[in-house]
C-alpha cells in the first residue's frame, strides 16, 4: 500500500472569523454551496447565521442544521437579470439584519458583496476549481475594495487575491496492494450533475463502451436524457440519496464538478472524473477541466477525456481510497502505525473486511 498526501499550507486562522460568529452566506447552488458549506463548518459559525441559495434537495441537506435559510429562484450561468433579482433580496437581507460578514463563494449572485451595508465586512472566497485566476464574478469584485477577496490556489495568490487555505488540504489518497481491488463485474455510479441546459452525452458514451455484463450500474443524468442505458436511471438524487448510492459502488463516474467531487473525497472515494467542456458545448467554460487537473496532480482522482476512458481506469480508481489528512501520522504522509493495519482499518471502516 502506498499513501500519497496534498501538500498542506499551514493557516492559523480562517479569515479573522470568531467561532459562534453570525453570519449571512450566499451561494449558487452546486459546487459553490458545497464549497461554502464546508469553509461555515470550519468557521464554526452561529446556526443561527442566514443561508440564501437555490432551493434543491442539496440545499435542503448541507443547510439542514442552520435554523435561516432563504430560498431564491434559480439563476442559471450569466442570467444577469436572475443575479440583480437575487441580489435585491440580500441587500433586503443585509439592512435588516445583524451580521458580522457577508460571505460568498459564487458563482453570479456573490455580486450581492459589493453592496450590503459598510456596517459588515464582505469576504469572497474563490472556488477550489478556479486554478488559474479569478473567475468572472471574482473580477467584478475586483472592482470594489471593501469586497475582502481569498484564493484557494497558492499559484496565483496576490496582494488582491490572499491565500489561506484550499479545501483540498484536508484530503490524502490510499492506494490498495495489488490484487486486493474488486475483480470481474463492477458496481458503478455514474453522475453526470445537474446543470442546466447543459446536456454531457459524450460521458454517456465513454461509459456505455467500457461496461462489462455483470456491471451493476446506477445512472444520475441531469437533462443528458434520451439515451437507452442498462441499470436505474434517475435525472436526479438529493445529496443523502446520492451519497449512499456511492458508498455502496466500487467505482464513481463523475462530472468534474466542485460539490459533487468534495463530497465523494469525503466518503474516502478516489472517482473517475470526465470534465465538462466548453468548446463541446457541455459547460459555461472550462472551469471543470482545471479543477480535474489540480485534482489528477494530487492524486486524489483518475482523470480523462471521455473518448480516453478504459476499463483500466475504473479499476485503478476502485483500488484508490481516500482518507482524512488527521488520520495519518507525520507531515511527509507517514501512518501513525503500519501499512497492513492501516488498510485494516480503513476497509473495516468502509465495511469490506
Amino acid at each position: 500500500m502506498s499513501v500519497h498526501v496534498a501538500t498542506s499550507v499551514a493557516h492559523d486562522t480562517w479569515m479573522g472569523i470568531t467561532p459562534g460568529a453570525r453570519l449571512l452566506l450566499v451561494a449558487s447552488s452546486g459546487g459553490h454551496l458545497t464549497e461554502l458549506a464546508r469553509i461555515a463548518s470550519k468557521l464554526e459559525i452561529s446556526v443561527d447565521s442566514t443561508w440564501v441559495t437555490h432551493d434543491s434537495p442539496q440545499a435542503r441537506s448541507l443547510l439542514s442544521r442552520y435554523h435561516d435559510v432563504r430560498y431564491v429562484p434559480y439563476v442559471a450561468p450569466r442570467d444577469v437579470r436572475g443575479i440583480l433579482r437575487t441580489v435585491r433580496t440580500v441587500r433586503s437581507i443585509a439592512r435588516r439584519g445583524d451580521y458580522a460578514a457577508v460571505m460568498s463563494t459564487g458563482a453570479g449572485v456573490a455580486l450581492a458583496l459589493a453592496l450590503v451595508p459598510r456596517r459588515m465586512r464582505s469576504l469572497y472566497v474563490e472556488s477550489m476549481c478556479r486554478v488559474t485566476g479569478p473567475s468572472l464574478t471574482g473580477k467584478l469584485l475586483e472592482r470594489f475594495p471593501r469586497v475582502e477577496r481569498r484564493t484557494q490556489h497558492a499559484s496565483w495568490a496576490s496582494k488582491r487575491w490572499p491565500y489561506e487555505f484550499t479545501l483540498l488540504d484536508e484530503y490524502a489518497v490510499v492506494t490498495r496492494q495489488r490484487g486486493s481491488g474488486p475483480v470481474g463485474p463492477l458496481s458503478i455510479l455514474v453522475t453526470l450533475g445537474t446543470i442546466q441546459p447543459y446536456r454531457f452525452d459524450a460521458a454517456v458514451e465513454a461509459v456505455k463502451n467500457v461496461l462489462m455484463p455483470g456491471d451493476r450500474v446506477f445512472w444520475q443524468v441531469g437533462c443528458t436524457t434520451g439515451h437507452d442505458l442498462p441499470g436505474q436511471v434517475r435525472e436526479s438524487l438529493g445529496r443523502v440519496e446520492l451519497r449512499g448510492v456511492a458508498a455502496q459502488c466500487d467505482v464513481v463516474i463523475s462530472h468534474a464538478g466542485v460539490g459533487t467531487t468534495v463530497d465523494l473525497l469525503d466518503l474516502g472515494i478516489s472517482p473517475v472524473l470526465l470534465p465538462r467542456r466548453a468548446e463541446h458545448g457541455e459547460h459555461v467554460d472550462g472551469h471543470q477541466a482545471e479543477i480535474a487537473h489540480v485534482m489528477a496532480g494530487k492524486e486524489l482522482a483518475t482523470v480523462r477525456l471521455p473518448q480516453d476512458l478504459t476499463r483500466d481506469d475504473l479499476h485503478l480508481a476502485a483500488n484508490r481510497m481516500v482518507v482524512s489528512r488527521a488520520d495519518l501520522g507525520a507531515d511527509e504522509g507517514t501512518p501513525a502505525f503500519s501499512a497492513d493495519e492501516f488498510y485494516e482499518m480503513l476497509e473495516a471502516e468502509r465495511g469490506v473486511a
